[in-house]
């Protein structure tokens, strides 16, 4: 088993917000792969509140209309650093937010 520290990057958006004709998570994704990111995952948050403290949930139909996609992809940090323009390109007309964190991935665990 060997170790390598790569970087995840999440990108947190409103399930709604979209890019052309799909969502944005999807093209985020989408994106990832062509530009040849080692993974990418679009997870889908149950409850939330951002900046303007309004609580979204998927409890009550009525409030769960915007719940948020958190976008995780992982791989190096040049390489994460590089597709970040396309990032900003994708999500700027959307409020989100991207978050990196240090990550130490086991690989050949699971083949």
């Amino acid at each position: 088993m060997e170790l390598q520290n790569q970087e995840l990057l999440r990108i947190f958006v409103g399930e709604q917000v979209r890019y052309g004709h799909r969502p944005l998570y999807e093209e985020l994704v989408r994106e990832a792969r062509l530009f040849g990111l080692a993974g990418a995952t679009a997870l889908k948050g149950v409850l939330s509140y951002g900046h303007d403290m309004h609580i979204n949930t998927s409890k009550i139909m009525e409030l769960g209309t915007n719940l948020p996609m958190i976008v995780e992809l992982v791989d190096s940090t040049e390489k994460l650093d590089s597709f970040l323009p396309i990032i900003q390109q994708l999500v700027r007309d959307a409020s989100g937010r991207v978050m990196i964190t240090r990550v130490q991935v086991r690989v050949g665990i699971i083949e």
